[in-house]
């Protein structure tokens, strides 16, 4: 039987942040002053040592961290113990406000080769991924002894074999584990796009309201770069978030509730000014949902 790890973050529901990037490790003072937390994806600072690292630990005497993994591959068949390793050593160096992953598999067996594929790949949201997901979650959160935050995926296509809605998925995925949803919007946006939804908008909110707030315990804001007319739009995080996904955010709030945010910028990144300006954007906008 699952041991359920509740949430044991001290973290203010009001926090704003941003993900710190390399192009913008110069203006670490003045993001720091800024916002009231960073986030980082872990993988990148795995190294023992190193400029990388040091300048993680200096910014973490300034502002809260949180730790956003990319290579679990938590809906796979199995962990890989040197990616779980890596994840605890660094958890307890720097001692993040949260810890989060995607709902996703990354890991496959050819043989008795394990290879990664690349990228976050879609789950079939069914009771054997169910199973997978748990049984990975609950691993990682007994290593980590704290909760695990789960994000909801941008996906391109619906896996073969899937018999349950995303968040019905979700939803029993954190019963099960008493892990916390880390509730991507622009994600909810561009698969609701590339649905061909008529009123995408309209389908976040549908999707937003069968949701158990309490279950969430951060939200992710961002952009994608504008599509070629009749492509799918691509989840790049190369741009402002867009109209449609703040109007999407303020929805969230005014019925789950504010939650500590993070603004993710990851390609074609933005001079530091722009970056804290969306920062500070929807520092507002948590301000006006509690006015």
């Amino acid at each position: 039987m699952m041991m359920k790890k509740e949430n044991t973050c001290d973290t203010r529901r009001d926090m704003v942040g941003v993900g710190l990037r390399d192009k913008h490790y110069g203006d670490m003072s003045r993001i720091c002053s800024s916002v009231d937390f960073v986030e980082v994806h872990a993988e990148n600072f795995f190294v023992e040592g190193g400029p990388a690292l040091y300048l993680l630990e200096r910014v973490r005497e300034r502002v809260p961290v949180s730790l956003h993994a990319t290579s679990l591959g938590l809906g796979g068949d199995s962990l890989t113990s040197t990616d779980l390793d890596d994840l605890e050593r660094l958890v307890n160096r720097i001692s993040p406000i949260l810890v989060s992953d995607h709902a996703c598999f990354s890991w496959t067996r050819h043989g008795s080769v394990l290879i990664h594929g690349g990228d976050l790949l879609p789950l079939a949201f069914n009771g054997h991924a169910l199973d997978a997901l748990c049984m990975n979650v609950d691993s990682v959160q007994q290593r980590l002894g704290r909760q695990l935050l789960i994000e909801n995926l941008s996906s391109y296509l619906t896996p073969p074999g899937t018999t349950m809605r995303e968040f019905e998925f979700l939803q029993k995925m954190c019963e099960r584990t008493g892990a916390g949803l880390l509730l991507d919007i622009n994600n909810l946006y561009v698969n609701a796009i590339n649905r061909n939804e008529s009123s995408p908008l309209t389908a976040v909110q549908a999707i937003l309201d069968g949701i158990t707030g309490k279950l969430v315990q951060e939200f992710h804001l961002a952009g994608s770069s504008p599509r070629q007319k009749g492509a799918l739009l691509v989840d790049d995080h190369g741009a402002e978030v867009p109209e449609a996904v703040w109007k999407a955010y303020r929805y969230a709030i005014s019925t789950i509730g504010v939650r500590p945010t993070l603004v993710e910028w990851d390609t074609q990144l933005p001079v530091c000014e722009v970056l804290l300006d969306q920062a500070n954007k929807a520092g507002n906008e948590m301000e006006m949902c509690n006015g």
